[in-house]
């Protein structure tokens, strides 16, 4: 199709290059002779927000600029560029490092690292905070690729710290390789935004989770990648739920979920997609009240999951398996309110069936969490101990699991097992 001679005009590339999306929904609009109450009908909403959308220098919901975008005919590469973070003002050559020998060094680089890495989650925040604000010059370490596989390597053995530390490069090398336009880049640096997306909401930290899982999925559009698009969806959802926001996010997967579904699941990539998907969705809507569909969903992804390997292949995007499936059911029993049902649902899992460190802490966690609703002090502490044991991290930093601890500490200090815990999350 055609573009609009508009979008290739000087005022057009000025406003995606000032970052200005709302003032290219308002150019659209006006080239096309509508009103503020025209394109508010189309979409559902009132000229006043129409009008907001269209004066905001901050993308506050991104699915309506999307909407409004799509409505007024703004093409997606002028449309990403405008929500893309700033270009970087300081190139590769005159960046300041931590010493003048530290390039020549690679001893003195790597224990540089080291101390970043060891700085701990909460101090790596700001690195990454600043990475979104501001995108780094492209660091030239090697292929974005392998260091992507790293990155997720480190996700999975929850040493989160080391993932924070690596992320800012990755985000500026991704955009250096995405700015060719090919979509293999594009959905890598979709895949980027959305594992950073995927810790930040495990810290908590879910404002900034929103804007990366924002980033990713604009990303992913552009690719036209279904695999990056569904990862990027799901990790905006979780962000979604966590903000009290269960139906949008509930809207959002199962729109998603459709979208995998009609690839037609050809291969054992999408299949597990479709699975993942499923499983999110069930967990989803059990948070949001809706028991009939939950669990609908989680038989669904039972079948889905049956034709699937015992264990998912390393470096899978979408590591699905039946012992999986399994594992959400106990959340998903839980997030209903029904401690019973989960612990029953979880009562033949072990963590040898789960390959990753951060998969078997999460057995312990799902677990902790039935049995302190089930008021189970001991086999809370002793669930919360196997997981500390998989992945100190998986206590130690996601805050809802840290509460546990506490009133563990608070109204069991003498059950064996809590003391350690306590001793652990206050590291």
């Amino acid at each position: 199709m055609p573009v609009d001679p508009l979008w290739n005009s000087t005022r057009a590339r000025e406003l995606a290059a000032q970052r200005r999306p709302g003032a290219l929904i308002r150019l659209g609009r006006e080239h096309r002779s509508w009103t503020l109450a025209a394109l508010g009908h189309r979409l559902g909403c009132s000229p006043a927000t129409v009008s907001r959308l269209e004066r905001s220098t901050r993308v506050v919901d991104l699915t309506l600029v999307h909407r409004a975008a799509l409505e007024v005919g703004v093409p997606r590469h002028v449309l990403v560029s405008s929500l893309a973070p700033p270009t970087p003002t300081v190139s590769t050559a005159t960046r300041v490092t931590a010493s003048p020998h530290a390039e020549e060094d690679p001893m003195r680089r790597r224990t540089l690292l080291t101390a970043t890495a060891a700085a701990g989650p909460a101090a790596l925040l700001l690195g990454l905070d600043e990475a979104l604000a501001d995108t780094p010059g492209p660091t030239g370490t090697g292929k974005l690729d392998a260091r992507l596989a790293t990155a997720r390597e480190l996700y999975d053995k929850g040493t989160h710290g080391r993932l924070l530390a690596a992320l800012p490069g990755l985000i500026a090398d991704g955009h250096a390789a995405a700015s060719s336009r090919r979509e293999l880049d594009q959905a890598r640096l979709s895949s980027v935004y959305s594992l950073a997306a995927a810790v930040l909401s495990k810290l908590g930290s879910y404002e900034q989770a929103r804007l990366t899982a924002d980033r990713a999925r604009t990303w992913a559009e552009v690719s036209g990648s279904p695999l990056a698009s569904a990862a990027a969806v799901r990790e905006l959802a979780i962000v979604l739920r966590h903000q009290n926001r269960g139906e949008e996010a509930q809207g959002l997967m199962s729109a998603a979920a459709s979208g995998v579904e009609a690839t037609g699941l050809r291969s054992d990539a999408s299949a597990s997609a479709y699975a993942q998907m499923l499983c999110t969705l069930a967990y989803t809507s059990a948070w949001a009240g809706h028991r009939a569909e939950a669990l609908a969903m989680t038989e669904e992804a039972r079948r889905a999951a049956s034709r699937l390997p015992q264990t998912a292949p390393p470096g899978r995007l979408f590591p699905i398996s039946p012992a999986a499936v399994d594992l959400y059911a106990v959340g998903v029993h839980w997030a209903l309110g029904d401690a019973g049902a989960a612990l029953e649902a979880g009562k033949n899992l072990r963590p040898a069936q789960f390959p990753t460190a951060e998969r078997k802490a999460r057995l312990g966690t799902d677990m902790a969490r039935a049995w302190w609703a089930w008021q189970r002090p001991e086999q809370t502490a002793q669930a919360l101990l196997s997981a500390y044991r998989a992945s100190p991290a998986e206590v130690r930093d996601r805050p809802a699991i840290r509460n546990i601890v506490h009133e563990l500490a608070e109204r069991h200090p003498r059950t064996t097992g809590v003391r350690e815990l306590q001793a652990a999350v206050h590291q």
